[in-house]
């Protein structure tokens, strides 16, 4: 199993939309282990890009920070689960927590838009998540 997390600084990026990079991390759900992890550069960010790129790395699992509502729809139509991690964890610590099924609740994607691309985007605080992208 394949679990994805947007990084800055090998933790956990907020800002989805806006990461550069992402943890790529392949796990045995069974023995709770990680067998593999890698670090690659994300694509050039457009509407959907992400989970196209994501499902073609095999991803099954994407932990976020914030992450909007038009984001969520479109990993769904990829088979792909989004789980709310706390912002700036490190990765190690969200994929222990998602390995112990502590990590079961999927964000509130931001139905409004704040901003994009340099801007502020407001929905920063746990249990609210960033605009769509």
């Amino acid at each position: 199993m394949k679990i994805a997390i947007p990084i800055e600084n090998g933790r956990l990026n907020s800002h989805f939309g806006g990461s550069s990079q992402f943890a790529i991390i392949e796990v045995d759900p069974n023995t709770k282990t990680t067998l593999r992890t890698e670090t690659l550069p994300a694509p050039e960010h457009q509407p959907g890009a992400f989970p196209r790129w994501l499902r073609e790395l095999g991803v099954e699992v994407v932990i976020v920070g914030g992450i909007g509502r038009r984001a969520l729809d479109i990993f769904v139509q990829h088979g792909i689960q989004v789980r709310a991690g706390q912002p700036d964890a490190p990765v190690e610590a969200l994929v222990a927590a998602y390995l112990a099924g502590q990590m079961v609740q999927a964000p509130e994607g931001c139905a409004h838009h704040h901003g994009h691309h340099g801007h502020d985007h407001g929905c920063g605080q746990q249990g609210q998540t960033e605009a769509a992208h």
